[in-house]
């Protein structure tokens, strides 16, 4: 493009300077009048190719200028981003790194999962095949009672006691000893046989006649506690009997299916309760206990704290007498020490003074001579 405006520019040229000689010519043939011959026209394209190879030259090294800046900032930008590629590529490193052990953790973690699942079914079937022994299944319901009380803090011997037979010949499963001597029973056995068969009931009709079939043991086993004597006023128990059932899954399901059988017990002063309810009861029969023992020791120590004020009575009665003592005798001895001490002073001072008056038997000067005869 440049070459061609070039090469336009000096055809131009060309042109201009012929149609120029052209007219000069023509001008002097009018007037007559000799005139140099026109340059010639071989030197004036020779001198516009030399300026042209110039401004091509200055062009060419200008451009070269030009793409060297660009080609520097080229490079710079190219540095910059092989940094930045290079930061992505360690990222991307550190993200698969961290993404392999996030992985192989889920999948430990999974694994662990899925064991826990697998002894999870285990203990379930070994709990169920249990379960269906009567005298495993109360030895199942006493020891879950046993660890109720031992996270509620209760003590053997202390807090309760353990098959203790009562004056009506009654002997529930645990005793509890509470404040002024009274005492709240509780009951562990329960059946579960047919609860334990509507679990395993192939079909609907099945499980809905053991679910009743439940239902009616549970209803039997509250009208057994009420022949039972738990509630005997000669005993000095309180106004209520537990019964304990040894799973809250059972215990949902008989609130679930009959909620009268829990109203029907509490008409007759007795209290169904799993293992979260029956904690909740220990929980305020314990802080009953601990009221009560804080009360018996608050009245213990005002009864010190008047028999206190009474010896301390006596005993600032008797230190103001020995205070007054203690006056008199200062009195006393102040007497001693000014008067009685000026009195016996008076006498010695004039035996003193008298001492000093009387006149010398003997002269000073004679007694060496004296001495000497």
């Amino acid at each position: 493009m440049v070459i061609g405006l070039l090469l336009g520019v000096v055809f131009g040229l060309v042109g201009g300077c012929g149609a120029g000689a052209y007219a000069v010519a023509a001008a002097r043939t009018r007037n007559r009048v000799r005139t140099p011959p026109p340059p010639d026209t071989n030197e004036l394209v020779t001198r516009l190719l030399e300026a042209n190879r110039t401004l091509l030259e200055q062009e060419r090294l200008r451009a070269t200028s030009e793409l060297d800046g660009k080609k520097g900032l080229i490079d710079q930008q190219l540095v910059s981003m092989t940094g930045e590629l290079g930061k992505v590529n360690e990222l991307v490193r550190e993200l698969e790194h961290d993404r392999h052990k996030a992985f192989g953790e889920l999948s430990n973690e999974l694994r662990r999962q899925h064991e826990g699942l697998n002894a999870l079914s285990e203990h379930t079937q070994q709990l169920r095949e249990a379960l269906a022994n009567s005298r495993v299944r109360g030895q199942w319901g006493e020891r879950m009672a046993e660890d109720v009380l031992r996270l509620a803090g209760f003590l053997e011997g202390v807090n309760y006691r353990k098959q203790a037979t009562l004056a009506s010949a009654g002997r529930p499963d645990y005793t509890f000893l509470l404040p002024k001597g009274l005492l709240m029973h509780m009951d562990v056995k329960f059946p579960l046989d047919n609860y334990v068969r509507h679990l395993e009931a192939d079909n609907d009709v099945e499980r809905a006649r053991y679910r009743d079939q439940f239902l009616r043991d549970v209803r039997d086993r509250v009208k057994e506690l009420r022949t039972r004597g738990y509630l005997d006023e000669s005993d000095e128990t309180v106004d209520c009997l537990l019964l304990f059932i040894p799973n809250e899954q059972v215990y949902g399901f008989i609130q679930t299916h009959d909620r009268d059988v829990i109203d029907d017990a509490m008409r007759h002063k007795i209290v169904l309760c799993s293992p979260l309810t029956l904690y909740a009861i220990l929980a305020v029969v314990r802080q009953a206990v601990d009221n009560f023992r804080l009360e018996r020791t608050s009245n213990e120590i005002l009864g010190l704290l008047r028999d206190f004020s009474l010896q301390w009575e006596k005993y600032s009665t008797q230190l103001d007498r020995v205070q007054q003592r203690f006056d008199g005798v200062a009195k006393e001895y102040s007497a001693l020490m000014t008067t009685r001490h000026r009195a016996l002073q008076r006498p010695l001072d004039k035996i003193e003074s008298l001492r000093l008056e009387e006149p010398a038997l003997v002269d000073p000067e004679m007694v060496p001579f004296a001495l000497e005869a």
